[in-house]
């Protein structure tokens, strides 16, 4: 696994995870449940990971999404 983001923003994990999904990548999200536990200041990003194999690809999605 190969983490492509780390974000406090559910929106735009959110939008990415879609993003990838899309385009047939399985995206996961990390770190959620410390995230929440923590009441949510910030202390710690949610990580989005995805495959070693589809990292590649996933980053070149991202970019042109204009989200690197």
């Amino acid at each position: 696994m190969q983490v492509l983001v780390k974000s406090n923003d559910p929106i735009r994990l959110s939008f990415l995870v879609s993003l990838l999904r899309d385009a047939g990548i399985g995206a996961e999200l990390l770190d959620g449940h410390v995230s929440a536990v923590e009441g949510s200041i910030g202390a710690f990003p949610r990580r989005l990971v995805v495959a070693d194999d589809d990292a590649s690809r996933a980053r070149r999605i991202l970019q042109d999404a204009g989200e690197t």
